[in-house]
């Protein structure tokens, strides 16, 4: 039987080569064209530079701070979600699409969102400027708050994957020898889904570095507080385009790096 699932599995169309071809075409020539346009003689000259230091020194920061937020609040939230069995069904859809919903929202949306949220005339935000005197927007933090509300729900699935796929007998045991849940959850049920958590932040984090919308709507374009590495590259393209190849060349690695950083997990899960 696996002999015959093996020849009918290997057995591909002729006719599906050609749209297959451009597809993985259309996926990659655009990333040789950013590799080719490198200046590569004067890559380290660039990187040197005060503007491109500055993006990724406060992208690379900014990007580990949204993702310690996320990680805080994303990984009880997923918590909240793996073992809400026993809720009505309708609650735990309508809990989840609220979970995913930063993920297909356009980024930019999200960035007025968290303006009309935080701003000094919104909902919340109001609030904060006339009892604290604390104004969000166009502010580092503002950065960070809008990483973490793209890159959370990244945190979130996969965190909640693996609590739903760890063994609750184990969980169950502990219990019935008196352990708090408290307890549990730290001792038992944290390093059971750390891969997954891993996973997750390091996905969190790379979906935060590359964040350009929402940041640029809520926390704008000021050097050294809220330019990141993706607006610094959108600006370099229409001032010094060589500058806005590297920048990208950066993000393109870091990206790159988090494929074969969760390949074991992530790449050969969806293939089995």
């Amino acid at each position: 039987m696996a002999d015959l699932r093996e020849r009918r599995g290997s057995g591909i169309p002729g006719i599906l080569w050609i749209p297959a071809g451009i597809a993985l075409a259309f996926l990659v020539l655009p990333l040789v064209a950013l590799i080719g346009q490198v200046p590569w003689a004067q890559l380290g000259q660039i990187i040197a530079t005060s503007d491109i230091g500055q993006s990724l020194g406060l992208s690379l920061g900014c990007g580990i701070a949204a993702t310690a937020v996320s990680l805080v609040l994303g990984v009880p939230l997923a918590w909240v979600l793996a073992r809400s069995s026993d809720w009505h069904p309708a609650i735990r859809r309508t809990l989840r699409a609220l979970v995913i919903v930063p993920l297909v929202l356009p980024p930019v949306v999200g960035g007025v969102a968290l303006l009309l949220l935080l701003g000094r005339h919104g909902l919340i935000g109001q609030f904060l400027n006339s009892w604290f005197n604390i104004q969000l927007p166009f502010t580092t933090p503002a950065v960070i708050i809008s990483e973490a509300f793209v890159a959370m729900p990244f945190l979130v699935l996969a965190v909640e994957g693996a609590l739903r796929a760890a063994d609750r007998r184990l969980e169950d045991a502990a219990e019935t020898l008196g352990a708090s849940r408290w307890m549990i959850f730290r001792r038992v049920t944290l390093p059971l889904v750390a891969p997954g958590v891993v996973a997750g932040a390091v996905l969190c984090f790379a979906r935060a570095l590359g964040e350009f919308g929402a940041t640029i709507t809520f926390a704008g374009n000021f050097p050294g507080v809220t330019r990141t590495m993706p607006i610094a590259a959108y600006l370099a393209l229409e001032t010094s385009p060589p500058a806005a190849y590297v920048i990208s060349l950066v993000l393109l690695v870091v990206s790159v790096g988090v494929l074969f950083a969760l390949r074991d997990r992530w790449v050969s899960g969806l293939s089995s």
